[in-house]
Protein backbone atom coordinates (compact mmCIF):
# COMPACT_ATOMS: atom_id res chain seq x y z
CA UNK A 1 0.00 0.00 0.00
CA UNK A 2 1.32 3.43 -0.93
CA UNK A 3 1.99 5.88 1.86
CA UNK A 4 -0.59 8.27 0.43
CA UNK A 5 -3.25 5.59 0.86
CA UNK A 6 -2.61 5.39 4.60
CA UNK A 7 -3.77 8.92 5.38
CA UNK A 8 -5.25 11.92 3.67
CA UNK A 9 -2.70 14.67 3.09
CA UNK A 10 -4.91 17.47 1.84
CA UNK A 11 -5.39 18.95 5.33
CA UNK A 12 -1.90 18.20 6.67
CA UNK A 13 1.02 20.56 6.94
CA UNK A 14 4.02 19.23 4.90
CA UNK A 15 6.06 18.71 8.08
CA UNK A 16 3.19 16.70 9.61
CA UNK A 17 3.42 14.43 6.57
CA UNK A 18 7.18 14.06 7.08
CA UNK A 19 6.57 13.17 10.72
CA UNK A 20 4.14 10.42 9.66
CA UNK A 21 6.73 9.09 7.20
CA UNK A 22 9.43 9.08 9.91
CA UNK A 23 7.10 7.21 12.27
CA UNK A 24 6.15 4.76 9.50
CA UNK A 25 9.85 4.00 8.85
CA UNK A 26 10.85 3.94 12.53
CA UNK A 27 13.38 6.72 11.99
CA UNK A 28 14.59 8.75 14.93
CA UNK A 29 13.25 12.27 14.55
CA UNK A 30 12.86 15.55 16.36
CA UNK A 31 10.13 18.04 15.51
CA UNK A 32 12.37 21.10 15.84
CA UNK A 33 9.51 23.57 15.20
CA UNK A 34 6.07 23.63 13.60
CA UNK A 35 7.75 24.07 10.22
CA UNK A 36 10.89 21.94 10.68
CA UNK A 37 11.81 18.33 11.42
CA UNK A 38 15.18 16.61 11.76
CA UNK A 39 15.72 12.87 11.49
CA UNK A 40 18.39 10.21 11.24
CA UNK A 41 18.18 7.77 8.33
CA UNK A 42 20.45 4.75 8.23
CA UNK A 43 22.27 4.10 4.97
CA UNK A 44 24.75 1.43 3.95
CA UNK A 45 27.79 3.69 4.44
CA UNK A 46 26.58 5.73 7.41
CA UNK A 47 23.64 7.40 9.13
CA UNK A 48 22.50 10.56 7.37
CA UNK A 49 21.01 13.58 9.11
CA UNK A 50 18.03 14.83 7.16
CA UNK A 51 16.23 18.06 7.91
CA UNK A 52 13.10 19.25 6.16
CA UNK A 53 11.72 22.74 6.60
CA UNK A 54 8.63 24.38 5.19
CA UNK A 55 8.85 27.99 4.00
CA UNK A 56 5.42 29.51 3.62
CA UNK A 57 7.01 32.65 2.19
CA UNK A 58 8.07 30.98 -1.05
CA UNK A 59 5.97 27.81 -0.64
CA UNK A 60 8.96 25.48 -0.72
CA UNK A 61 9.66 22.30 1.21
CA UNK A 62 13.43 22.39 1.68
CA UNK A 63 15.49 19.33 2.50
CA UNK A 64 19.12 18.95 3.46
CA UNK A 65 20.83 15.61 3.90
CA UNK A 66 24.17 15.87 5.67
CA UNK A 67 27.05 13.72 6.79
CA UNK A 68 30.28 14.61 8.54
CA UNK A 69 33.41 14.90 6.47
CA UNK A 70 36.75 16.37 7.46
CA UNK A 71 39.05 16.35 4.44
CA UNK A 72 42.59 17.64 4.93
CA UNK A 73 43.22 21.18 3.66
CA UNK A 74 45.51 19.93 0.91
CA UNK A 75 42.63 17.88 -0.60
CA UNK A 76 40.03 20.67 -0.69
CA UNK A 77 40.80 21.64 -4.30
CA UNK A 78 40.23 18.03 -5.40
CA UNK A 79 37.02 17.82 -3.38
CA UNK A 80 35.72 21.08 -4.85
CA UNK A 81 36.48 19.85 -8.37
CA UNK A 82 34.72 16.61 -7.51
CA UNK A 83 31.65 18.46 -6.23
CA UNK A 84 31.34 20.18 -9.61
CA UNK A 85 31.65 16.86 -11.43
CA UNK A 86 29.10 15.18 -9.14
CA UNK A 87 26.62 18.04 -9.45
CA UNK A 88 26.83 17.75 -13.24
CA UNK A 89 25.42 14.23 -12.80
CA UNK A 90 22.66 15.18 -10.33
CA UNK A 91 19.36 16.07 -11.98
CA UNK A 92 17.60 16.81 -8.71
CA UNK A 93 19.39 18.45 -5.82
CA UNK A 94 23.03 19.40 -5.46
CA UNK A 95 25.94 18.82 -3.13
CA UNK A 96 27.98 21.45 -1.34
CA UNK A 97 30.56 21.32 1.41
CA UNK A 98 30.04 23.42 4.53
CA UNK A 99 33.63 23.84 5.66
CA UNK A 100 32.89 25.59 8.97
CA UNK A 101 30.61 22.72 10.08
CA UNK A 102 32.68 19.99 8.36
CA UNK A 103 29.56 18.68 6.63
CA UNK A 104 28.86 17.36 3.17
CA UNK A 105 25.37 18.59 2.25
CA UNK A 106 22.88 17.42 -0.34
CA UNK A 107 20.13 20.03 -0.87
CA UNK A 108 16.80 19.87 -2.61
CA UNK A 109 13.71 22.07 -2.66
CA UNK A 110 10.20 21.00 -3.60
CA UNK A 111 8.31 24.03 -4.91
CA UNK A 112 4.60 23.93 -4.03
CA UNK A 113 3.48 27.35 -5.21
CA UNK A 114 -0.12 28.19 -5.87
CA UNK A 115 -1.40 26.23 -2.89
CA UNK A 116 -0.20 22.86 -4.17
CA UNK A 117 0.09 20.10 -1.59
CA UNK A 118 2.90 17.59 -1.33
CA UNK A 119 1.83 13.98 -1.12
CA UNK A 120 3.35 11.48 1.26
CA UNK A 121 4.67 9.54 -1.72
CA UNK A 122 6.40 12.64 -3.14
CA UNK A 123 8.07 13.41 0.18
CA UNK A 124 9.04 9.78 0.75
CA UNK A 125 10.67 9.62 -2.69
CA UNK A 126 12.42 12.93 -2.02
CA UNK A 127 13.99 11.52 1.16
CA UNK A 128 14.79 8.18 -0.48
CA UNK A 129 16.50 9.92 -3.41
CA UNK A 130 18.59 12.03 -1.03
CA UNK A 131 19.87 8.96 0.80
CA UNK A 132 20.47 7.02 -2.43
CA UNK A 133 22.36 9.95 -3.95
CA UNK A 134 24.49 10.40 -0.82
CA UNK A 135 25.18 6.65 -0.78
CA UNK A 136 26.11 6.68 -4.46
CA UNK A 137 28.75 9.40 -4.11
CA UNK A 138 30.00 8.78 -0.57
CA UNK A 139 32.84 6.44 -1.66
CA UNK A 140 33.99 8.92 -4.30
CA UNK A 141 34.03 11.78 -1.79
CA UNK A 142 36.10 9.62 0.55
CA UNK A 143 38.63 8.84 -2.19
CA UNK A 144 38.84 12.51 -3.16
CA UNK A 145 39.51 13.42 0.46
CA UNK A 146 41.82 10.69 1.68
CA UNK A 147 43.81 9.40 -1.29
CA UNK A 148 45.97 10.92 -3.97
CA UNK A 149 43.41 10.14 -6.68
CA UNK A 150 42.08 12.89 -8.90
CA UNK A 151 38.42 13.85 -8.70
CA UNK A 152 37.73 12.14 -12.05
CA UNK A 153 39.42 8.92 -10.92
CA UNK A 154 37.56 8.93 -7.61
CA UNK A 155 34.25 9.51 -9.33
CA UNK A 156 34.64 6.22 -11.23
CA UNK A 157 33.76 4.36 -8.03
CA UNK A 158 30.35 6.04 -7.80
CA UNK A 159 27.69 3.40 -8.11
CA UNK A 160 26.14 3.68 -11.55
CA UNK A 161 22.50 4.58 -11.76
CA UNK A 162 20.47 1.69 -13.15
CA UNK A 163 17.80 2.17 -15.79
CA UNK A 164 15.15 -0.32 -16.76
CA UNK A 165 14.64 -3.81 -15.38
CA UNK A 166 16.60 -7.01 -15.49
Amino acid sequence: MALSEQFHTEDLHPIDIVEHIAEHNDWEFDRVADDQIAMAVEGQWRTYSITLAWSGYDETLRMICTFEMEPPDDRMATLNEGLNLVNDQCWTGAFSYWEAQKLMVYKYGLLLSGGNIATADQIDVMIENAVLTAERYYPAFQLMSWTDRSAREALKVAIAEAYGRA
